[in-house]
């Protein structure tokens, strides 16, 4: 009789208890590290055609395309894909495009561009020395430049026709990056790239803001050395025809061609203060190629990825970190291309160190430049056959992802972990704070931005869009409870992306034990306790 009286005691106690759960704020919500899933699927779509050997596309901050043919004229693909008759900009007369290295050849807009109209542009002159010019948009005329508006920042005096550099770029701190190749011919006769006077095989940095024509950024690395010309940001680059920043982590991709068997891939962190050595002409790739331009003094940057001259592969041409938002299983990865061989291929950290190498597709034309627009889709242009091509991934959208539910008695997060806790009191009724934690996987291809996460005996816990959700992604969510009793509690998170959802639920269960002995001990005072 005794024992019947305490479990029914016990019993109703139990319901109690549950409506008296205690809630405690999130011990965390860890935002996601990116990981990169699946192989893309690679396609190459013709967007604009007719135009005349294409070297450059950059857009205006808008949904324009700007691309620069090699003669001297600048185009304006709309976002259909439709070429205005009229150039953009004009200076045939100025540029000399003899052979296949020389002419107009980089384009960068101001960052202000929408209020001060000024663009930059890398052209050969008629003396076959490099112009850095900058123009002005006419004020009332969004698609013609004023060809009579050039300022020439810079002249820089090549040895040779060929490596001649070409490309610039405005980096995340507002200088503008100027690409500079070594002066011509072989093996650098003049060994201009490791010549601390000389601009040529160099990458420069230059603020164009700081006075009439440009100044030395302040933080230039050598800024203060009477020996090095101020301009330099890097030493030790053979041709460096086509350059990039990431636009998510800053970080800047050099693609360098090289001489007669490697060519490289350079990598310069966001978190550099400039001053690398790439080691041309030492090195080409990173194998020696001439041992008597090696000094041992210097700490050669060796690059992240090289090939050979193999299949038909001669000359790469550098592209741009994929950080669009249509293709999902494209994130990441760093694109680029072989001239000769029309080979494209993607590089991506391998997460031990190194870099991953994929093949995606073949390019038609000779493959010159690549192009992000305002939204940072990709495009590439045939240097040949005039075609721009946009680079479009097949991937079908999967959205996905997996729950786990685990509980403990710490407050850390614990995944992997156990989903069934046993908890064994050491007074009858003691309240134990448990911890719950909920860790999501985004295990399809849609990068979800807005989540809900409901627990059946502990209610809403998140409802936010704080965190970007990409493929692969893990997110841990943690919820501390006070418990008296055996309890199993059911998760649903919900991921949402636009017209795309996702659901997962996860289950936990707690064992509350208590001894007989515990029990009596407990109970019996309640029961019969006097008046």
């Amino acid at each position: 009789m005794l024992k019947r009286l305490v479990i029914s005691c016990l019993l109703g106690l139990g319901l109690m208890f549950t409506l008296g759960i205690v809630f405690y704020p999130p011990i965390q919500a860890i935002p996601p590290q990116a990981k990169l899933i699946a192989t893309p699927d690679v396609s190459l779509i013709p967007f604009a055609t007719g135009l005349d050997e294409p070297t450059d596309i950059s857009h205006a901050g808008d949904d324009r395309l700007f691309v620069v043919e090699q003669a001297g004229r600048i185009r304006i693909v709309e976002a259909d894909g439709t070429v205005l008759s009229t150039p953009f900009l004009d200076i045939i007369e100025q540029v000399r495009s003899i052979g296949n290295e020389q002419g107009l050849l980089g384009l960068a807009f101001h960052p202000d561009y929408a209020t001060n109209g000024y663009f930059y542009v890398n052209y050969t002159n008629t003396s076959s020395n490099t112009h850095i010019s900058r123009f002005q948009v006419f004020s009332d005329t969004p698609n013609l430049a004023d060809p009579d508006s050039e300022v020439i920042l810079l002249t820089i005096e090549q040895d040779f026709a060929n490596h001649n550099g070409g490309d610039l770029n405005f980096g995340p701190d507002g200088y503008l990056y100027i690409g500079m190749g070594d002066g011509g011919r072989g093996g650098d006769p003049n060994n201009r790239a490791q010549t601390p006077t000389s601009l040529l095989g160099k990458m420069l940095r230059i603020d164009v803001d700081g006075a009439t024509l440009y100044a030395i950024p302040p933080d230039n690395p050598f800024v203060d050395d009477p020996e090095t010309r101020g301009e330099i940001w890097a030493f030790g680059l053979r041709n460096p025809w086509r350059f990039s920043f990431d636009r998510l982590t800053d970080d800047l991709y050099i693609a360098d061609v090289g001489q007669g068997t490697w060519e490289e891939i350079d990598l310069q962190p966001a978190s550099s203060p400039g001053g690398e050595n790439y080691g041309w002409s030492c090195y080409e790739g990173d194998n020696i190629l001439k041992p008597d331009r090696c000094d041992s003094a210097i700490t050669y940057t060796f690059p992240i990825h090289v090939y050979e001259h193999t299949q038909g592969n001669c000359s790469v041409t550098g592209g741009y970190v994929y950080r669009g938002n249509q293709y999902p299983v494209l994130w990441g990865h760093y694109l680029f291309a072989d001239y000769c061989s029309g080979r494209l291929w993607s590089l991506t950290p391998s997460g031990q160190g190194g870099w991953q190498i994929t093949f995606l597709n073949d390019i038609p034309g000779n493959p010159s430049t690549f192009g992000e627009n305002i939204a940072g889709e990709l495009f590439v242009a045939g240097h040949s056959n005039g075609i721009i091509y946009r680079l479009v991934e097949n991937t079908p959208f999967t959205p996905a992802i997996t729950l786990q539910k685990t509980v403990s008695t710490t407050s850390a997060c614990a995944i992997p972990g156990t989903s069934h806790l046993v908890v064994t009191s050491t007074q009858a009724l003691s309240p134990t704070v448990v911890t719950y934690c909920y860790g999501v996987q985004n295990s399809g291809n849609i990068t979800f931005t807005t989540h809900t996460l409901n627990d059946d005996q502990l209610g809403s816990l998140l409802n936010d869009s704080l965190y970007v959700l990409k493929p692969g992604d893990i997110l841990t969510y943690t919820q501390s409870a006070t418990v008296t009793q055996s309890l199993t509690n059911v998760a649903t998170w919900q991921a949402t992306a636009d017209s795309f959802t996702a659901i997962a639920t996860a289950t936990a269960r707690v064992t509350y034990i208590v001894s007989e002995e515990d029990m009596v001990k407990f109970f019996l005072p309640i029961i019969f306790k006097g008046p």
